[in-house]
């Protein structure tokens, strides 16, 4: 467990934002932002220092520790192979949601939890609302919705993030293995036919302080909301604007459809989220995902 505790102002308590899940991908960018916002202490744990799905740690935990915010990061991420492993994706993304949101409700902390697009099956044609009919198509998805259900029942005051194709400068992502695939590859076949918007996980970190500072300011907000880029694209158009901001391979990319690039989990043929719910909230327009794409590749020293 890491704490960050820079309170700006001396005479007072800093208000306490716990991470979870804090190695990855999202936990990482928020770390990475956390010196930004000297007004609050924050407390990253790995799965190590705090077992989510532990309902005696996660109660030990919350009563020795004063927190006014939990930023829900930890996340069973593997698509495919939670097909073949559906307790444990259900353990991490339902059971252990459902037990951070009561523990909050019982100290009037703040829930804040991270969930899918993946909770849509992908008929709809359009952005997808907030309030949008779901369905699943795979494990994961099915993990992610139990989860969201969990988090209403368990705490009334939650928010919950709905957000797809996250990368980053950090872990493991489709941007990072195109970049290594590109300098071994001479050729890739990359899918078409699936259509949705990536998500830097450097701009979903910015937003979700923004939230939390909407809510210091007294502002109330509880349920779900859509976060991605603006923009959409096809993962071929993607991996092809990667190779386009990189520098120049010689490796060529070939687009094939779903049906030739057989996974163990189903995906939706459409996921992209509209978004015009927090951008009407938090006053904030989100970046176009090319333009993060490139933050994205600044920050690996790639451009």
């Amino acid at each position: 467990m890491d704490k960050v505790d820079n309170p700006s102002n001396q005479t007072k308590p800093a208000r306490t934002i716990l991470v979870t899940g804090s190695g990855g991908q999202l936990g990482s960018e928020l770390r990475k932002i956390a010196p930004g916002y000297p007004e609050f202490a924050f407390i990253f744990t790995s799965h190590h220092d705090l077992p989510v799905e532990n309902p005696e740690a996660l109660s030990k935990f919350f009563s020795d520790q004063r927190i006014d915010y939990c930023v829900n990061c930890a996340a069973y991420t593997a698509v495919d192979k939670a097909e073949s492993e559906p307790e444990k994706a259900f353990l991490i993304n339902a059971t252990a949601p459902g037990l951070l949101a009561r523990e909050c409700m019982k100290l009037q902390a703040k829930f804040i939890h991270i969930s899918t697009d993946y909770v849509y099956d992908g008929s709809i044609r359009r952005p997808l609302r907030e309030d949008d009919p779901v369905g699943t198509m795979n494990v994961y998805g099915a993990s992610k919705l139990k989860g969201e259900q969990e988090v209403v029942r368990l705490n009334l005051d939650a928010l919950i993030i709905r957000t797809s194709w996250v990368y980053s400068s950090f872990g493991n992502n489709f941007v990072k293995t195109m970049l290594r695939l590109f300098g071994e590859k001479e050729a890739l076949n990359v899918i078409n036919d699936q259509t949705g918007c990536p998500t830097y996980a450097g701009d979903l970190a910015e937003f979700i302080m923004a939230f939390v500072e909407f809510f210091e300011r007294g502002n109330h907000f509880k349920g779900i909301v859509n976060f991605c880029n603006s923009g959409e694209t096809t993962w071929y158009d993607f991996a092809r604007t990667i190779q386009e901001f990189a520098p120049k391979t010689a490796c060529v990319i070939h687009p094939v459809p779903t049906s030739q690039y057989p996974t163990p989990a189903r995906r939706p043929g459409y996921s992209v989220l509209d978004t015009s719910k927090i951008q009407g909230l938090l006053g904030m327009e989100i970046p176009f995902w090319k333009d993060s794409l490139q933050k994205c590749l600044k920050a690996l020293h790639v451009i």
